[in-house]
């Protein structure tokens, strides 16, 4: 009778209420073991080319020439960090104003039109896979440089403009979420004082909602920094620093697709690519950092 009246009363069973809290225990402890093993593994195998085959870090961060089937190996890594920095930015560039003012479409200024047609489409676009954008970018963007701009029409503008659309859907969603949430009281209260909808826009409800939105656009980065298939189609993979933004360079991603299949397990020239990719896992860190950061300034 004990144990009917307990379940009648809505009150958890006591191994009911052990085998969800040992459930979680385990979910959680799995997570941290895979992300761990997955730290140790790369940071092993990335730290390999200072410690046992010597490679000077500072080659590697500010090198400019990457040779390693030459008879002095050259492991520069600075292209590819520049590359991948660049084109990360500079889609952020872009697809920034676009989510935003898609956001502000959407929540401020046609809420209804905006939802039921503009937001579907946008997230539509986050599913395509990036294989699709790397041969419409190879298709129509690079040929649309090729005519119109000096160069070959592949480099970093070709590969931060398909970057900008493949981050745009988390720039906008992120954003709109944003939006959506901020308190009606402030709008009202900025309506109240006489105040346009432009001028409640950009002086009340944009600096309000700013470090969200910054949230969204680090997000987007973050994202274009690890992106690889892409890039790799429109960017022209050349391992050196451009003087514009039609000439051909390459990315930390790149580099280690197109190289990791062609070398050895334990060679000098496979553990500079695991440098790469422990550089990048770093970068990953970075801006989890910061998104953490911002997130805790928007709850202030």
């Amino acid at each position: 009778m004990a144990k009917s009246y307990d379940r009648l009363e809505g009150k958890p069973h006591l191994t009911e209420e052990w085998v969800g809290k040992a459930y979680t225990f385990v979910c959680i402890m799995f997570l941290v073991i895979t992300i761990s093993s997955m730290v140790y593994f790369v940071a092993s195998k990335g730290l390999s080319t200072f410690l046992v085959n010597g490679v000077n870090v500072g080659d590697l961060l500010t090198g400019l020439k990457w040779n390693p089937e030459a008879d002095i190996p050259l492991f520069g890594a600075l292209p590819f960090i520049f590359g991948s920095f660049s084109t990360s930015i500079l889609a952020a560039i872009i697809a920034a104003p676009l989510g935003f003012c898609a956001a502000v479409f959407m929540v401020e200024i046609a809420p209804k039109f905006g939802r039921k047609y503009m937001q579907p489409v946008i997230e539509l676009l986050a599913g395509i896979p990036s294989v699709v954008y790397g041969f419409v970018g190879l298709s129509v963007i690079v040929p649309f440089f090729r005519d119109t701009f000096p160069g070959q029409g592949i480099g970093i503008a070709a590969g931060a403009v398909v970057l900008a659309v493949m981050i745009l859907p988390t720039i906008t969603t992120i954003a709109t979420d944003a939006l959506a949430a901020l308190p009606a009281g402030l709008k009202e209260g900025s309506y109240a004082l006489g105040s346009t909808r432009y001028q409640t826009i950009s002086r009340i409800v944009l600096p309000t909602t700013l470090p969200a939105q910054m949230t969204g656009i680090v997000l987007g980065i973050a994202r274009a920094f690890g992106e690889a298939l892409a890039v790799q189609m429109v960017i022209g993979n050349a391992p050196h620093i451009p003087h514009s933004l039609f000439e051909s360079t390459s990315t930390l991603t790149s580099a280690i697709t197109l190289s990791m299949g062609n070398t050895s397990m334990g060679s000098v020239h496979n553990n500079a690519l695991w440098s790469l990719a422990l550089i990048l896992m770093l970068m990953t860190f970075v801006f989890v950092f910061i998104i953490r950061m911002l997130e805790r300034r928007s709850k202030l």
